[in-house]
Parts: C-alpha cells; sequence; structure tokens
C-alpha cells in the first residue's frame, strides 16, 4: 500500500456546461430546438431527474444524439434552459403584484399582494411541463443551483430598489438583506405546497402576512404608527393583554 504522502491528490471532476452550443438561426433548427425542449420537459415530468438523460430525450422526441447534441451538450444544459425559462415564467408574475400602490396601501394590502404573488407564483409552476421537477432540479444539482440564485439575485435588486422607494428612511443594507430572504422565501413557500398535502391558500395567507408584519418594523417609526392605525379598544385590549405588543 502507497504511503499517504505519495498517494495522488484527488482531483475534482470540471462541473458540466450548461451553454448551449448553438443558436438556432433557420426556422427548422429554431422548431427542433423547442422540440428537444418541450420533449425533456415531458420526460423530466414522467421520470424524474435521475432517470433523465439525452439517450430518452432523443427516443422520445425521434431525434439522433448527434441532432440533439448540435445545441445541448449534456442533459445538464437542457435543464439549465428550462430553469432559466421557468424563473422568467415565475418572475414576471412579481411587477404584477409588488408595486408601490401596494406599500401605499398598508399592510393589509401587502398581504393581499404577497398572497396573490405566491399562489400566482404556484401556478405559473403548474403551468409549466415539469415545473416542479425543474424546481426540484435547481435546487438539488449542484451544477444547476447558479442558475436559481442568479435569478433570485437580479429580483432582489429590483425589489431592494423599490423597497427604498417605498421607505425612503430605511437602512439600505437591511432592505437588501430582507429583499433578499423575502425572495428566498416565497420560492421555498412554492416548493413546499408541491412537497406536503397543505392547503395552497392557507399557506401563501401565513407566509404573506409573516413577511407583511417584517417589513412593518423596517420603517423608522413604522411600529408607532402602525399603533396610533389601531382602533383605540384594540389598543386598550392589547395593553391588557400579558406579553401583548
Amino acid at each position: 500500500m502507497p504511503s499517504p504522502s505519495l498517494q495522488m491528490p484527488a482531483t475534482r471532476r470540471a462541473p458540466p456546461s450548461l451553454a448551449t452550443k448553438k443558436q438556432p438561426a433557420q426556422q427548422r433548427a429554431a422548431e427542433t430546438y423547442e422540440r428537444i425542449l418541450e420533449v425533456t420537459a415531458q420526460t423530466l415530468a414522467d421520470v424524474g431527474i435521475e432517470r433523465l438523460s439525452t439517450n430518452l430525450v432523443c427516443e422520445r422526441a425521434g431525434l439522433t444524439p448527434p441532432a440533439l447534441y448540435r445545441y445541448f451538450p449534456n442533459k445538464y444544459a437542457l435543464l439549465s434552459e428550462l430553469g432559466q425559462r421557468l424563473m422568467q415564467a415565475q418572475n414576471a408574475r412579481v411587477d404584477r403584484w409588488i408595486t408601490l400602490e401596494v406599500f401605499a396601501g398598508g399592510v393589509e394590502s401587502l398581504e393581499r399582494a404577497l398572497e396573490g404573488l405566491i399562489l400566482d407564483t404556484y401556478e405559473a409552476t403548474v403551468q409549466t411541463v415539469g415545473g416542479v421537477w425543474i424546481m426540484r432540479a435547481l435546487r438539488a444539482v449542484p451544477a444547476l443551483q447558479e442558475v436559481r440564485l442568479a435569478s433570485h439575485a437580479a429580483v432582489t435588486q429590483e425589489q431592494a430598489r423599490l423597497l427604498a422607494q417605498a421607505l425612503p428612511d430605511a437602512d439600505a443594507a437591511e432592505l437588501q438583506l430582507v429583499s433578499r430572504i423575502v425572495v428566498e422565501l416565497i420560492y421555498a413557500t412554492v416548493e413546499l405546497i408541491f412537497d406536503e398535502p397543505l392547503d395552497v391558500k392557507a399557506v401563501a395567507r401565513t407566509v404573506a402576512g409573516m413577511v407583511a408584519s417584517h417589513l412593518t418594523r423596517v420603517q423608522p417609526g413604522a411600529e408607532v404608527a402602525a399603533e396610533a392605525k389601531r382602533p383605540r379598544a384594540a389598543r386598550a385590549v392589547a395593553r391588557k393583554t400579558p406579553g401583548a405588543a
């Protein structure tokens, strides 16, 4: 047995390439490209991540491996493209629900918007063939995590910018942190809805309430303002209740 000092260090395998080899320029090539992705998504929905292979996609799509490899070097490149498309579909929902007008409407307005965003993001995933498996792949496959993280980083920047407009007196670093956590929390909530037999609306409503409640603490003086807006009777009950805010 060789001495430990003479053993060669383990070499780290290079991550698989996620880049497409060629973007289709002609209509027929574009149709083939989209056909490959459609079949990949359906195959993923049918067999899951571990059993997905380029050979199986070729068999189902009626293509030879060289025809597929002309565009995608491996199955991870296929999953990367599907992941980017799913992220774009999910992220498009954010601007529909989270606006300056929503923040101006107060906590209840924000709660409704966040609940709607979670439900809409869930529906976008349901409507995407293989959507839940694509989400799981982006979380579970190390080579694909950057697709998810890059998408979340972009949404975080946009939401931090929006929060800075809505809460101009708040600390910028805190807004950045809150935005990043909220983006991840909403994504994780959608995953939870798929993974557990829970009431979808109840989960969305609960998470929305938690997030909206925290955001009232971000703006300096917001808690005092929120307390002042509560009905007098409610404030009196809160003061008499041990441990109440």
